[in-house]
Parts: C-alpha cells; sequence; structure tokens
C-alpha cells in the first residue's frame, strides 16, 4: 500500500460517514413520524410533541438531532420557534425509506394492520380519479388532519375536517355526494376513522390513496 493510499482510504470513510449521518439522523421511529408531521407543514415544538406524543423535551432532542444532518431548518416568530423540512429532498427520502420498509420486511403489513385496523372493507380512489372527479364537482373532499396542517397547505376545495372535531365536523357536510377523505399519506390513521365513520352512517366514503404530499409530489394543485 502506497502512503498516498491511506489519506484516500481515510478521505472515503468520512465521505460515506457523511452519507450515513442522514440514515443515523432517521434511525428513531420518532424522528421518522417527525418527518412524516412536518411533510404537511411547518409545526413549533409544542404542536409537534402533541402530534407525536412526547414531551416538549424528547421532541426537541429529536429535532436537535436532524437539525444536525440539516433535515429540518427553522425560523423565528416572537417567542416562537417554527420547524419545517430543509427541502423537498427531505419528503422524497422518507418516502423512499418508507416505501423501502414495505417492500423488504414481512411484518410492515402486520403492524400497519394492527395500527390501522383491516382495510378490506375501505374504498380507494386515485389520485387521477380524484382530480376528474373535482373538476366535474360531483363529490365533497373533506381534509381530515389537523387544522394547522390544513392551514399550511391542502387539496382546492376541500373541506376542514379536523380528527379532533370528527363526529361534529362530518354532521355538517353536505348531505349528497360521495366523500372522499383524505390525511398525511398511506399510513395515516384519520382518513380511514372518517370513511369507516361515515360508511356506519349510510353514506358512500372512500379514501384517497396514500396523502397529501403525494398528491403534491405529483405535480396536482395545492392550495395554501
Amino acid at each position: 500500500m502506497t502512503t498516498s493510499a491511506v489519506p484516500r482510504r481515510q478521505a472515503k470513510d468520512a465521505l460515506y460517514d457523511g452519507f450515513a449521518s442522514v440514515a443515523r439522523a432517521l434511525a428513531s421511529g420518532r424522528r421518522a413520524e417527525i418527518v412524516d408531521v412536518l411533510s404537511q407543514g411547518e409545526r413549533t415544538v409544542e404542536e409537534i410533541a402533541h402530534e407525536i406524543g412526547q414531551s416538549v423535551a424528547n421532541t426537541s432532542h429529536h429535532l436537535r438531532a436532524l437539525a444536525r444532518a440539516k433535515l429540518v431548518v427553522t425560523r423565528r416568530d416572537g417567542t416562537h420557534i417554527h420547524y419545517r423540512l430543509a427541502s423537498t429532498a427531505v419528503v422524497d427520502a422518507w418516502v423512499a425509506l418508507r416505501d423501502l420498509a414495505t417492500e423488504q420486511l414481512d411484518d410492515i403489513d402486520e403492524l400497519a394492520t394492527a395500527y390501522l385496523g383491516n382495510r378490506d372493507e375501505l374504498e380507494i380512489i386515485t389520485r387521477d380519479e380524484l382530480r376528474a372527479r373535482l373538476e366535474r364537482g360531483d363529490l365533497v373532499l373533506i381534509d381530515v388532519r389537523p387544522a394547522a396542517e390544513y392551514a399550511a397547505c391542502h387539496i382546492p376545495g376541500a373541506i376542514s375536517t379536523p380528527p379532533d372535531r370528527l363526529d361534529v365536523a362530518l354532521e355538517e357536510l353536505p348531505e349528497h355526494g360521495d366523500v372522499v377523505a383524505y390525511c398525511r399519506g398511506p399510513y395515516c390513521v384519520h382518513a380511514d376513522d372518517a370513511v369507516r365513520t361515515l360508511q356506519a352512517r349510510g353514506r358512500r366514503a372512500l379514501r384517497l390513496e396514500e396523502g397529501l404530499p403525494e398528491w403534491r409530489r405529483d405535480g396536482f394543485t395545492v392550495e395554501p
């Protein structure tokens, strides 16, 4: 081995360690969930802590790890600090990681069913189908994410139906037409809950395949 090979090997090790630092930042279920939450729009640490069921201190620790890997950035507004994803590439990385795990790990479907319930009775509508039906105006579209996420970005024409007031909000929907519910993504339970509740009331209800980030990534129109 020549003397020049040692520093080159060290340089290569450092390079690949740099690549792996992004994976290390996401090597926690809570941090992956934070990325999923922030893919909907920016949030404060208190809001994120509430969404992931952690203390503010623990959530801050996870956010610092994501910030060190340059996956999240901050914006100060008075005494509040708002966190957001550094770029759309972070969303792409999260979706790729999620989809890889779904494809490669045998127990993901079992884990998803334990959380989401049996989805066999849920009718799915594709993004292309939804866009066509929105143009025809023959359905009711509801956004069942938290109100702050609806305010940050939503599909035009969607009615905010946040999970903390789902029963009341569903009572206020127009009485005629199919109802399509969407939320954060394929492993978000809010749309499933809304569809099941509507089905129990005799309404035809469908769930949008995946969620808002995928709709936006495909170039479909969104409304801030």
